[in-house]
């Protein structure tokens, strides 16, 4: 383990993905598993950089991406000069989109980050079009590994840290205060009362794009054992929770 570097955004709000590589790519496929992009008017909520942004372009979307750290904001509009003005300065409980207007609606590991959870599903809610689909990648907490560093007294370490995630939720969360981890029923507690329904709720593992860069038989040997499991019970601790969201027809029609 070695202590951050980096800015205390990373701590706070999480690394965006930086480049495009076959983790992120992987991720998108499973999106379309649920979803067409194509056509469809898709925000990314808390896009960093704007990498998903752009991909969602690439798959033909009317893509949007609204982020609350400013400087991540501005690299998007110089990464992406054709689509400038689809990045914008929001928060995910404020979003300036009227009532049910978003088609597609995506949190990749964002969730985990945001200061009320609940508010932001109640807006999502608000802002998710009849038939439209909300997908969350989020961390769990059954995965052997905490992913978003750990604070020791004042001290950042950053790391994939063992077993924190395994701790008592209190001495979890003290070690861990920067970012949520979720459990199976979470996903239920979260929607409770909202016109919102789970159609589809399942894990996935890693990429494990930064071991392919130094040895990329052990990357195949992992992917392969892990992309395995994905398939049987052992899903339970992947990585991070995905979650497939839709508005209640039953609820709305009230």
């Amino acid at each position: 383990m070695a202590e951050e570097r980096e800015s205390p955004d990373a701590a706070r709000y999480g690394n965006p993905s930086f480049v495009w590589r076959s983790g992120q790519e992987r991720r998108l496929d499973f999106i379309e598993r649920y979803t067409p992009l194509k056509g469809r008017l898709v925000l990314d909520l808390g896009c960093g950089i704007g990498e998903y942004v752009r991909a969602f372009t690439r798959r033909g979307a009317t893509a949007f991406g609204c982020d609350i750290v400013q400087d991540r904001l501005v690299t998007a509009h110089e990464r992406d000069e054709e689509n400038a003005g689809g990045y914008m300065l929001a928060s995910g409980a404020e979003l300036p989109f009227p009532d049910g207007s978003l088609e597609v609606i995506i949190l990749n590991e964002v969730i985990e980050h945001v200061e009320d959870d609940r508010a932001q599903m109640e807006e999502i809610a608000r802002v998710l079009a009849p038939g439209g689909y909300c997908i969350l990648y989020a961390p769990n907490r059954l995965y052997p590994f905490e992913t978003h560093g750990i604070y020791v007294g004042n001290r950042y370490i950053f790391g994939n840290i063992p077993f924190i995630n395994w701790l008592p939720k209190r001495l979890r969360d003290k070690l861990v205060p920067h970012a949520r981890v979720y459990e199976h029923g979470d996903w239920k507690r979260l929607i409770r009362g909202l016109p919102l329904r789970i159609v589809a709720h399942t894990y996935v593992y890693p990429g494990f794009d930064n071991i392919e860069s130094r040895s990329r038989r052990l990357a195949g040997f992992l992917r392969r054992v892990c992309y395995w499991a994905e398939n049987n019970p052992l899903r339970r601790f992947g990585l991070s929770h995905l979650v497939v969201i839709q508005p209640d027809p039953l609820r709305h029609s009230r």
